[in-house]
């Protein structure tokens, strides 16, 4: 029997990648939605076991964002030519006046933090600017402070007349997932305690100025369970925890490396979408992702880039419609069909595994009269409908964010991956140095990525792509590693990948 998942109308998505995915829950989101659910397990953080059932409590932190993002009037305040003792009174009035009734009413613990009105605005200050999409038009209650630390972290909230909620919309439960498959990878436990050594210190100086905004932590009502992942364990799950156990080895600040933890996830996350796609599809060949290296000059190499791209576009709406339609392979179904109602018995068997169709009274038409056969073709026609509104949108959502792929200089998206990605594969691939050939056959074996003719040996004999256009989109490559200060020629037949962060941090 397969699991009933609250919420869904029917589950096929669900049971392909888990509940759920989400393209609006970009990257940086799901890393925020991941620490709070860590948060909330600090004594025992990734350790939980498959059939373990994983709640925590989020954060909500009123104060804090209605502070940051909701609170236009501290810097006018600020610029009055007025004693100290005003400008308070000036301010707490107009916040007042926006104030939520959640915690927010009584400000007045501030001027007992801040020796000045211009301390607490500068604190302000500071903190919007290390904000994740501060000036975006996202509502205030969904912009988020960078994680300093554990008074940094809260939920998405959706604040109105009638209180505040946790609507899923920036928080869909994809860090939730990430939360399991980490509690899933052998060395989960491991990086858990490294998470909470470096993440979770109440101490740092940034932490404490959030904690002086904010005071007292203000938490949800109830815990929750954290969402459904169908895999008891995946080769993604551990390549996700490596990288992150890399990454945190580097000798480098925890805030910086924060910035590689979310690139790490957000490709970790796109290549479990895109495996699960075509594994449910039947397809055993790896994932492939064709990358053109951007350079002055149009290569051969970019319609290659552009057609591995639309290819892998492509994977999860075919994992739908082979999702639902496979049923009508299995003996089960062989056997409702020879059953005295082959209608009731299909229409039964499907509601077991896609909870659907409703049960026969409810507000829909009575299912249990249409054939088996149309009703796996109404189904595959639902779930393909819905797959697309979001889960379909997650291959260009996902890789457009971590700088994967781009429309630059070009008609179509293709896969161009920009320096910052490529900064990240560096410092989570190489400790110290590598032999650049090795680095290029190492993101091939890791994420699937093709950049050179030996990685694309295959497409040269298929006559898809020339040699010589991989060599030179290798040639591109390594240029641009030297111009970031990531490779060192030594030769022309021998050049260095070098991680100027590759030195250990002391345990």
């Amino acid at each position: 029997m397969r699991k009933q998942i609250e919420g869904v109308d029917f589950a096929v998505d669900e049971h392909i990648w888990g509940h759920r995915l989400y393209d609006e829950q970009l990257p940086h989101l799901a890393v925020l939605e991941f620490l709070g659910v860590l948060g909330s397990n600090v004594n025992n953080p990734l350790q939980a076991a498959p059939t373990e059932r994983v709640r925590y409590r989020p954060q909500r932190q009123i104060r804090l964002r209605g502070l940051l993002f909701n609170n236009p009037y501290v810097e006018s305040v600020r610029e009055r030519a007025i004693p100290d003792e005003d400008k308070w009174k000036a301010w707490k009035e107009l916040f007042a006046d926006d104030a939520t009734g959640l915690g927010d009413d009584d400000m007045n613990y501030l001027q007992q933090v801040f020796l000045s009105f211009d301390d607490f605005a500068k604190a302000i200050e500071l903190l919007r600017s290390s904000a994740f999409e501060a000036r975006s038009n996202k509502r205030w209650s969904s912009k988020f402070v960078f994680p300093f630390g554990p008074d940094a972290l809260y939920e998405d909230l959706r604040v109105d007349s009638g209180g505040a909620s946790n609507d899923r919309r920036f928080f869909a439960r994809t860090g939730e997932l990430m939360y399991l498959m980490l509690c899933r990878a052998a060395r989960g436990p491991e990086l858990g305690q490294k998470l909470i050594e470096r993440i979770f210190n109440s101490k740092v100086p940034m932490n404490r100025l959030v904690k002086a905004l904010q005071g007292e932590p203000q938490l949800a009502n109830d815990a929750r369970d954290v969402g459904y992942l169908p895999y008891t364990s995946h080769p993604r799950f551990d390549r996700l925890c490596e990288d992150w156990l890399a990454i945190l080895s580097r000798d480098m600040p925890i805030y910086d490396a924060l910035e590689h933890l979310i690139t790490s996830a957000g490709l970790n996350l796109l290549m479990y979408f895109l495996e699960c796609s075509k594994t449910q599809s039947g397809d055993a060949e790896p994932v492939e992702i064709v990358c053109e290296i951007v350079s002055r000059e149009r290569t051969k190499v970019r319609a290659l880039s552009g057609d591995s791209y639309q290819i892998n576009q492509a994977l999860s709406l075919r994992a739908v419609r082979t999702a639902v339609e496979q049923i009508k392979l299995t003996d089960v179904w062989s056997a409702a069909l020879g059953s005295e109602d082959p209608e009731g018995e299909c229409a039964k068997l499907l509601r077991a595994w896609f909870q659907w169709p409703p049960a026969s009274g409810d507000d829909e038409s009575d299912y249990e009269h249409i054939s088996g056969d149309e009703l796996v073709r109404m189904l595959a026609e639902k779930a393909q409908s819905r797959h697309e509104q979001h889960f379909g949108k997650i291959h260009a959502a996902w890789s457009r964010a971590i700088g994967l792929s781009s429309r630059r200089l070009a008609r179509r998206t293709r896969y161009a991956p920009n320096d910052r990605l490529l900064k990240t594969l560096v410092v989570t691939i190489v400790d110290e140095r590598m032999q650049f050939d090795e680095f290029l056959h190492e993101v091939r074996r890791r994420y699937g990525l093709v950049i050179g003719d030996a990685e694309g040996a295959h497409l040269v004999r298929e006559k898809q792509v020339d040699q010589e256009a991989l060599s030179e989109n290798r040639g591109n490559l390594e240029m641009r590693l030297v111009g970031l200060g990531l490779v060192r020629r030594l030769s022309d037949s021998c050049s260095f990948v070098e991680n100027p962060f590759g030195s250990k941090v002391d345990d």
